[in-house]
């Protein structure tokens, strides 16, 4: 997608709200890779989505500075809660002050964990949405970690599916990350147990719904 073409689509979706263009502006100046923060258009697609499903409980793997985090939180149900797992424990500090500021912050459960260690502990079949952002290199074994944790019609989100376009390019460098995301969406499109639709924004955002 061409910059312009992404700019004439921010300019005609429904506005990025204050709170979260603050937020975002100061992700740009104070965190280590700020483009990997969903911002505008993928932030207003993630509360459309959570509002769409109105999960009763949902759950994100990789927190990253928080911004998709109340994204979703914005369009849970009222008592509906999100769980968020971050496995750098340096952003805890700022995500803890992030979400105790944060009126929709009380729908936030915070763990500071290796998701892979952390997903048993959890009920199965308790969330109806997951968004997936966690270690490229390792995306398939974490969605096979999650996948138990979905209730039958159940959603699954995955960011950065296209990778920059080097999961279709055969002459891309052979790194961990391309060969891991190449295996997840090799994966989840030939499972006939789930219904995939991979969408061109961003840097490519997987649909994934666990079928009945």
């Amino acid at each position: 997608m061409t910059e312009d073409l992404e700019s004439y689509i921010e300019s005609r979706v429904s506005p990025e709200p204050e709170r979260l263009a603050a937020l975002r502006r100061d992700i740009n100046l104070r965190c280590l890779y700020p483009r990997m923060c969903s911002g505008h258009l993928q932030g207003r697609l993630l509360t459309l989505l959570t509002s769409m499903v109105a999960p009763a409980r949902a759950l994100e793997i990789g927190t990253y500075a928080g911004y998709s985090a109340l994204c979703i939180a914005e369009g849970l149900p009222e008592g509906s809660t999100l769980d968020t797992i971050e496995i750098d424990d340096e952003m805890e500090p700022r995500l803890r002050r992030l979400f105790a500021a944060e009126p929709l912050g009380a729908k936030i459960n915070l763990h500071i964990a290796d998701a892979e260690r952390l997903l048993p502990s959890f009920p199965p079949e308790s969330f109806q949405l997951v968004f997936m952002d966690a270690d490229k290199r390792r995306y398939l074994e974490t969605f096979r970690a999650v996948l138990p944790l979905v209730a039958p019609g159940g959603f699954i989100l995955a960011d950065n599916t296209l990778w920059d376009g080097k999961v279709a390019d055969p002459q891309a460098k052979p790194d961990p990350q391309t060969a891991g995301i190449r295996r997840f969406n090799d994966a989840v499109g030939a499972d006939p147990s789930l219904l995939t639709v991979i969408l061109p924004l961003r840097d490519g955002l997987t649909l994934i719904q666990k079928k009945k």
